[in-house]
């Protein structure tokens, strides 16, 4: 990647992006998002449509208009596996989870304060989040348990291995305990690089700033240029191909950076 451009500050540009993105983020919110919640519901939102649901569908389509209504056009290069598959990406910001759901219906494992993050929380709880408690051992066992469950269903799960977004710097290790559930279940794991902005020049902007909070942060992009966004869905893992949850957290994290160095 190369070196990151600093975030731009206030200005004519800044503003003008603001007076047509906030009507369009409104009308997005209050109009279509009741008739996503609706067409979420069976018995149409079980409906068949190629190789997901119509549920799902919609769920795509929103989660993209959004991500289109903050700037980011977005592009995809290979291919999300179908079925149940463990999803595994590089963290930058919140907006991760709504640029995969765009590609992909799966359900995130979060941090639990997600939840009650104004929109955000709400959404993520209706898109089969799976909080979980930072530090407690117990809510860990009991989030792999639901992971593992999902997986056996034939659902797609997506974490985060990182733990934590680390400023848009670089891509932290992965935490190897998080693809138990995929050893167990048998099931491969897909690893996807997200890259913001061209040659991933956009990461430290994107990424939350030094104490910057949620909203802070969400008004931040608001207001910032379009960007370009690749989300990159690499190369899947067999869990019986590699021996060892450690082997495939390092596999997953080195095809990712190779993915994100070669922009």
């Amino acid at each position: 990647m190369t070196s990151p451009t600093p975030a731009p500050r206030g200005g004519v540009a800044r503003v003008c992006r603001y007076l047509y993105r906030v009507p369009l983020l409104l009308v997005h919110i209050t109009v279509f998002l009741p008739l996503i919640l609706i067409g979420m519901l069976p018995p149409w939102g079980e409906l068949r449509v190629g190789e997901d649901t119509f549920g799902a569908k919609v769920v795509n389509w929103w989660q993209g208009g959004l991500m289109w209504i903050f700037g980011f056009r977005l592009s995809r290069v290979g291919q999300p596996l179908p079925g149940a598959v463990l999803f595994v990406a590089n963290h930058v910001s919140w907006v991760d989870i709504s640029i995969l759901h765009s590609q992909r219906m799966m359900g995130f494992v979060a941090k639990r304060e997600i939840a009650s993050w104004p929109l955000v929380g709400w959404l993520a709880a209706r898109g089969q989040t799976i909080f979980h408690q930072r530090g407690n051992t117990e809510s860990l066992g009991g989030v792999m348990q639901v992971m593992a469950d999902r997986l056996r269903a034939g659902k797609a799960v997506g974490v985060f291995p990182e733990g934590r977004t680390r400023g848009g710097h670089e891509v932290g290790p992965f935490h190897a305990r998080i693809f138990q559930a995929a050893v167990e279940t048998g099931v491969p794991v897909q690893p996807v690089a997200l890259v913001y902005g061209m040659k991933g020049d956009a990461q430290t902007i994107v990424a939350f700033g030094p104490g910057e909070s949620f909203a802070a942060n969400f008004l931040r992009l608001l207001g910032e240029p379009a960007r370009h966004t690749e989300v990159h869905f690499l190369e899947p893992i067999g869990t019986q191909d590699l021996e060892g949850r450690r082997r495939i957290a390092e596999t997953s994290r080195a095809r990712i950076v190779a993915a994100m160095s070669t922009q």
